[in-house]
């Protein structure tokens, strides 16, 4: 027999497991705000811009053509912002406790679409070490993509500057309590069904109909208990008067 589910059921079933659904989403919104209050480390980011250009020695040096060439050199730059020639130098000048490699995690490299400005974000628990490290990458690379590359088209456009009240950019604590409070919500709805699936017992009429397979022909009501004594006492009295 096909068992088809109503939406009245549906809501039932969510106003029967309530509490439960409640306490889920309590709880998932409570463990997220602990790790992002307490257990996570906040970390920081600064950003140095760096403007790339080609040497302009005359008017028809400012063409497309030479802006295009450009462009093509950023993806070149980009590789060797990140590469162990800048980096190891910039872990040595600032006596930092890691390896080029693993200053390479902490930074970011990118631009604009068409635009010849470089990004430089480091990402650090320390808010004024990052600073110092962006700003010491721009430099660095500043100096040394004259000695690979034969270059000096590379100008330092916004230094990285540490604020008086920095704001951490790691964890967001407002937002993973949004996405705990979602799962939550989530896992207590579903678990709610599948309580609600495992109960096999009979509590309604409709229960009987959907397990037997045949229609209800009559109830048998319950008596209250003031009734009950009521009538126990009508008969009592009907014994002694016969």
């Amino acid at each position: 027999m096909e068992e088809t589910i109503s939406l009245q059921d549906l809501f039932r079933t969510l106003r029967k497991r309530i509490a439960l659904i409640a306490i889920l989403t309590a709880l998932a919104i409570t463990v997220s705000g602990v790790i992002s209050y307490v257990l996570i480390t906040p970390s920081y980011q600064a950003t140095t811009q760096i403007l790339i250009n080609q040497e302009k020695t005359d008017a028809a040096a400012l063409s497309e053509s030479a802006i295009r060439t450009d462009l093509q050199l950023i993806n070149t730059y980009y590789v060797i912002i990140e590469s162990a020639a800048i980096l190891d130098k910039v872990v040595q000048e600032l006596d930092l406790p890691t390896t080029g490699k693993g200053l390479e995690g902490q930074i970011t490299v990118n631009s604009e679409q068409n635009s010849q400005v470089v990004n430089i974000t480091v990402e650090d628990e320390n808010p004024k070490l990052a600073v110092d490290i962006a700003n010491t990458v721009a430099s660095v690379f500043q100096e040394e993509i004259q000695t690979l590359m034969d270059a000096d088209n590379v100008n330092i456009l916004a230094a990285a500057q540490l604020p008086d009240n920095p704001s951490p950019v790691n964890p967001n604590p407002p937002l993973n309590m949004a996405i705990a409070a979602v799962v939550g919500l989530m896992l207590g709805v579903g678990i709610a069904f599948l309580l609600e699936y495992l109960d096999t017992t009979i509590k309604t009429e409709q229960d009987v109909e959907d397990t037997l397979g045949f229609p209800i022909l009559g109830l048998i009501s319950s008596i209250p208990d003031s009734e009950m004594v009521t009538e126990s006492q009508t008969i009592a009295q009907r014994r002694k008067r016969g």
